[in-house]
């Protein structure tokens, strides 16, 4: 998905509870929806799950040291297709591996970019 907003929908740090609207771009579509955080270990895990939208998805993040001084994140994504979603879900799969790894690489020159003096 080609994230387009996100926007806070709890006051105060993240926590388990939290919840997190986000607005998407995919498949043409504009899609809306909203996590709740079901897991988060500083530095390590971050877990968020919705029931809304075409069907119930739950993302997760990992993160471990890797050589150098660098890090290694894992990012997941399950979901629970029904009705046209789950005749679709393997075309879908598809597009959501490419959409992320667009996403991903887009955070990743935004945080690699030097900081503004």
């Amino acid at each position: 998905m080609n994230i387009k907003a996100v926007e806070r929908k709890t006051p105060g740090p993240l926590a388990v509870g939290s919840q997190i609207a986000f607005v998407a771009q995919f498949l043409g579509r504009r899609l809306a929806y909203t996590y709740e955080v079901r897991e988060h270990v500083a530095g390590e895990r971050f877990v968020m799950s919705t029931a809304e939208g075409p069907f119930p998805m739950e993302t997760t993040y990992a993160w471990e040291d890797a050589p150098g001084g660098a890090t290694w994140m894992t990012l997941r994504n399950r979901g629970r297709p029904a009705g046209f979603a789950k005749v679709a879900a393997p075309v879908m799969a598809a597009a959501m591996r490419r959409a992320n790894r667009k996403d991903l690489r887009r955070l990743k020159e935004i945080l690699e970019r030097p900081a503004a003096r």
